[in-house]
This record gives structure tokens, C-alpha cells and sequence, in this order.
């Protein structure tokens, strides 16, 4: 073809030469299907066993995700993670991951047990990575406080874990209430059929080799030591105090969700709690007290942010349930097998399970009788985990998330109230022999939270904030 001419001459000559520059799509030069290195997201695991595995693969289903390295401390249980993604680094210690990896990452997912959720998040977020967070969000309140300041400290993007958030169910029923549909609500019921592991038991005893391959002194973290014991891992810690937060930190970050981003509130002003009797005798007379209680109620009471009175909210777990809404037809279902929560307004109620799932208005008949408002919410059909891929590629401040820090700090801090509430119930007064008047904490706590601090029962104060072991 003697009047052809190649590429070259082409920008030598013609008139994108003269115009000095060309731009060229990125999909155009890397072909069909080609996403541009600024649109991917590289992102690191702390924790790849368990949940950590099951959260690395949901990240890895969106094509602009590179999973490029993570660690775990029991190698055992990251073996799933190491064949899924062979080319991602591994490590055991999420600190020399953060420092070998600094420059290779832009986001981690922090999938750990709750004792080292703030002490990685906090890590990750002083080098100006994203994360994403399991829930809940902290051990401790006093840590839920701090992550929350620091992700607008060090503008990164990110989210916690409680996948209902980005559901339909509680979109829908944030749009019923706004339409006054239930009116004004005075009260709300959540429950949860957790725990499904052991709780109310004695402290585990005996000597244990530590398996093969599994670095404990990196489990135990920040939290005090403890020598190996099967009974912590790889699961059964949700149950003990000093890695978990039971039954509660479990579940309602999915089940109370729908309260805390329907209903104008913030901050508990009070909270108080009952356990079982046969269970309390025996947690502090058989020193069950570092294991979470086989049953709870809780009592929260949260001043509306509108000034306009009060609102009740009361959690129950192991098994516990409010009572039946007469609206409630006998054979229909209340909430799901995981729990619900039911709203309780001056016009209505509103009812869904764990996660927002089957949201409905009470009697469920009227899902048929009334004008149901057309959406105005913006919906998540790209799901929690990619919602927050995409809103890490496109910047903080830019991109959105359902669960960021700034909502997902307070929320975790008012869930941690309970067990507050909890542990304070069985103080004892050293002065005191007898069974009744002994136990100090059977009160409800005051709680000032612009200062994170029980006003009126000193003792409680101990469990706002835990004392990290030296070296963390």
C-alpha cells in the first residue's frame, strides 16, 4: 500500500501533530473489557480465615479489585485465601504487612476478631488507607470513639460491615416512616436468637499445645494474655470478654441498624439490663465473669435529636422475645429465624427481620390497603462490599458508603452501652457478704456521652476503656 503510513509518521505529519497532544481513552488502548491502573483498587487482609476469606472473595468479584496481599495468624485457616488469590503476599503480623505493603495498597478489610478490629483500622488509616471494617466496629466504646475521629483526621473512606445497611428492606421502611405511615414511634423491640456458641460458661483450664503454625502472641493482640486454649479459637471467642462482645456485638449491628438510621437519634442517655437469676448466681460464685451471659435485656433510652421527647429501645438475646403484636396473625412469621426489630409508632407498627429482610407494616394487610410512598432512596444494587470499592476509587469526600465511621462509630458506641450495662451488673461490694445487697451494678446507668462516662456508678466506668497489653 505505497500511499499508506505508519503510526509514526502519522504524528510526525498530520494534523495531531500540528494540535500538539492527543487523548486516548483508556479502554480504547488496553481493548475491550480494560480497566485503567487509577481505577483499580488494590486492596490488603488482615484476617483471611473465616469470615476474613469470605469478605477477601467478595471484594475479588468486582474486576477493579487487586487482592494483593493479607495475613493471618493461623496459617491453617488461611489456606482457603492463600489458593484463591496465589499471587497475594502472606503474612502473620498485619503490622509488617501494613509497613512492607505500604506502597502496593490503597485499602485494607479488617477481618479479625472484635479485641483487634480498632488497633488494625487505626493502623491502616495513619498510613491513608480506606478500610472496611467487620462489625461490630469495637471491642470498646472509647475505640468506636476514636475511629470515628480518625477517618475524618485522615479522610479515608470507610465502612463497617453490617450488610443490611446497604439492603432495600431499611430504605423502605426509612421512606414508610418519613411518610408518616407508623407516626411518631415511641419505643422499638429488637431481639436475636444468638448466641449460637458457647456463653455463660466457666473460664477454660488445662494445658494446650499451640497448633502448629498459629502464632497466639499475635492473637491475643492488644488484649491481656492468655495462655492457648481451644475454647477461644478459631471461633468459639465471640463469647469471652476479652476478645468478644457476645451475643449483642454479634447481631445488632444487623438487627438494630433499621433503629439508628430510621429514627432521629444518637447517643443513649440511660441504659439498664436483667440476665438470667440461675446465671448470675453462678457468674460471679463460680467465676463465670470472663465469659458473656447465655441470655440478656437491655434498656436503652435515646433523647430524640429533634428535642421532641424520648425514645425506648429494648434488645433481647438467647432465646428471649417481646411480646407478640396483636396486629400479628397467628401463623404469620415474626421477623426471621436470626431475629427483627418492631417499630412502634402513634399510628402503626412496622416490623423486619435480621438485616431489614421482609420489611412490612402491621397488620401485614396493610402493605395492601395503603398508598405505599414511591421511592426516594437512593438504592445499593451493587451491594455493601463494592459500594465501598467504588467509593474508594473515586476519593473521600466524593464516593458514598452506608456504614461510614461517622455513622457507624456512634452506632457501635450505643450497641457496646449494653454490654456496659452487663458487665457493671455484678460488681460487688466488697464490704458486703450477703447475696442481695452485694451486687452494686443491679441499677440503671447515667451515661454522659460527650465524656464517655456512667455519672452515677463510678465502678462501670472500667469498661468504656480497656488497658492494652505493652507492646500494642
Amino acid at each position: 500500500m505505497p500511499n499508506s503510513k505508519t503510526r509514526r509518521d502519522f504524528l510526525k505529519t498530520g494534523s495531531l501533530a500540528a494540535a500538539g497532544f492527543i487523548i486516548v481513552p483508556r479502554h480504547v488502548l488496553g481493548g475491550k473489557g480494560y480497566i485503567a491502573p487509577s481505577d483499580r483498587l488494590n486492596i490488603a487482609g488482615i484476617g483471611a480465615g473465616g469470615k476474613g476469606a469470605s469478605d477477601l472473595a467478595e471484594f475479588a468479584k468486582s474486576p477493579k479489585v487487586n487482592i494483593v496481599a493479607f495475613c493471618d495468624v493461623d496459617e491453617a485457616q488461611a489456606a482457603g485465601s492463600v489458593k484463591r488469590f496465589p499471587k497475594a503476599k502472606f503474612y502473620y503480623d498485619f503490622r509488617e504487612m501494613l509497613e512492607k505493603e505500604k506502597n502496593n495498597i490503597d485499602a485494607v478489610s479488617v477481618s479479625t476478631p472484635d479485641h483487634t478490629h480498632a488497633i488494625a483500622t487505626l493502623a491502616a488509616m495513619e498510613m491513608g488507607k480506606h478500610v472496611y471494617v467487620q462489625k461490630p466496629l469495637t471491642h470498646d466504646i472509647y475505640e468506636a470513639r476514636m475511629l470515628t475521629q480518625a477517618a475524618k483526621k485522615y479522610k479515608v473512606v470507610t465502612q463497617m460491615g453490617n450488610q443490611g445497611g446497604s439492603g432495600d428492606g431499611v430504605r423502605l421502611m426509612k421512606e414508610w416512616y418519613d411518610a408518616g405511615l407508623i407516626g411518631k414511634v415511641t419505643s422499638v423491640n429488637a431481639w436475636t436468637n444468638r448466641p449460637v456458641w458457647p456463653q455463660g460458661l466457666a473460664k477454660p483450664s488445662g494445658t494446650h499445645t499451640v497448633p502448629a503454625n498459629f502464632k497466639w502472641d499475635l492473637w491475643i493482640g492488644p488484649s491481656k494474655y492468655e495462655d492457648y486454649n481451644p475454647a477461644y479459637h478459631p471461633f468459639n471467642w465471640r463469647g469471652w470478654w476479652s476478645f468478644g462482645t457476645g451475643a449483642l456485638g454479634d447481631m445488632a449491628c444487623h438487627i438494630m441498624d433499621p433503629i439508628y438510621r430510621i429514627l432521629p437519634i444518637l447517643y443513649p442517655n440511660e441504659v439498664e439490663c436483667s440476665l438470667p437469676n440461675q446465671f448470675t448466681a453462678a457468674w460471679t460464685e463460680a467465676g463465670y465473669i470472663d465469659s458473656c451471659p447465655p441470655a440478656s435485656i437491655i434498656h436503652l433510652n435515646y433523647p430524640r435529636t429533634d428535642g421532641k421527647g424520648q425514645i425506648k429501645v429494648t434488645w433481647m438475646d438467647g432465646g428471649l422475645l417481646p411480646k407478640r403484636p396483636e396486629e400479628l396473625l397467628p401463623d404469620e412469621e415474626m421477623g426471621n429465624w436470626d431475629g427483627g426489630v418492631i417499630f412502634e409508632g402513634t399510628k402503626g407498627k412496622m416490623m423486619s427481620g435480621c438485616y431489614g429482610e421482609k420489611p412490612t407494616l402491621l397488620p401485614t394487610k396493610r402493605m395492601k390497603q395503603e398508598k405505599l410512598p414511591a421511592p426516594k432512596l437512593k438504592r445499593v444494587p451493587e451491594g455493601h462490599y463494592v459500594q465501598w470499592v467504588n467509593a474508594c476509587i473515586e476519593g473521600y469526600g466524593k464516593g458514598e458508603t452506608s456504614s461510614p465511621f461517622e455513622y457507624a462509630g456512634p452506632f457501635t458506641e450505643s450497641i457496646l452501652m449494653g454490654n456496659l450495662a452487663i458487665r457493671s451488673w455484678m460488681i460487688k461490694n466488697p464490704k458486703l457478704t450477703g447475696w442481695g445487697d452485694k451486687y452494686l451494678g443491679r441499677k440503671k446507668l447515667l451515661w454522659d456521652a460527650a465524656n464517655m462516662k456512667i455519672t452515677n456508678f463510678d465502678e462501670a466506668n472500667q469498661f468504656v476503656k480497656r488497658e492494652y497489653r505493652t507492646g500494642w
